[in-house]
């Protein structure tokens, strides 16, 4: 299976290119600079029509996808790695970070990050809700080892968006298990691979 990723060093793209290396897949990385406004090129539309990366294209068949939890269940589904034991459980939590954890911290860092200081009542909403988030995880992973039990696309879609913690003001005391969580898949070695693609934008830090 070879794929043209078409991705940028966000957590959305981040969670792509960890899975094609978690999952050993041949792949060309194409970046498109969404600081310079790449996503909206012609070529990239017709690929993605949202002009959002990631998206991909898998050579063997033609198929193009963009959404990044799209993404992520084609590609468990073709190799059959990381969709979990449990197929419900592991869309019961991959869809918590697709309608929750990404969404809520992205609102996070734009505020918490980008804008501080222009909306108090943003930040406090955010700020809080990031704090709701981190809580949930947290006393999942305090009786299980993974999200879904064993490691699978629910994890490898939440973890680039925890990678962005020293935006959101939280203390790590109060989520112990969420950092054990976050320090292990931090340490595998496709994750590390996965977090330089399209290029090294710096170490993943650590709590």
């Amino acid at each position: 299976m070879s794929i043209d990723l078409y991705t940028w060093p966000t957590p959305n793209g981040r969670k792509v290119s960890i899975a094609i290396e978690e999952m050993g897949l041949d792949y060309d990385v194409h970046p498109v600079n969404i600081g310079k406004d790449e996503q909206f090129a012609p070529s990239f539309l017709a690929i993605s029509p949202n002009n959002k990366i990631p998206a991909i294209v898998d050579r063997d068949s033609g198929r193009s996808l963009m959404e990044s939890g799209a993404i992520l269940l084609y590609l468990a589904d073709k190799t059959g790695r990381f969709g979990g034991g449990d197929r419900w459980l592991t869309l019961e939590w991959l869809m918590l970070q697709m309608g929750g954890v990404g969404p809520m911290l992205g609102q996070a860092n734009h505020f918490l990050q980008f804008n501080a200081g222009k909306s108090a009542y943003a930040e406090k909403r955010y700020g809080d809700e990031a704090a709701r988030l981190y809580g949930v995880l947290d006393r999942r992973l305090a009786e299980h080892e993974y999200l879904a039990d064993e490691y699978s696309i629910a994890d490898i879609a939440t973890w680039p968006w925890i990678s962005r913690w020293p935006w959101h003001r939280i203390d790590w005391a109060n989520y112990p298990h969420l950092q054990r969580w976050f320090t292990t898949i931090a340490g595998r070695s496709a994750v590390r691979k996965g977090w330089r693609v399209p290029f090294d934008a710096g170490e993943i830090p650590l709590p």
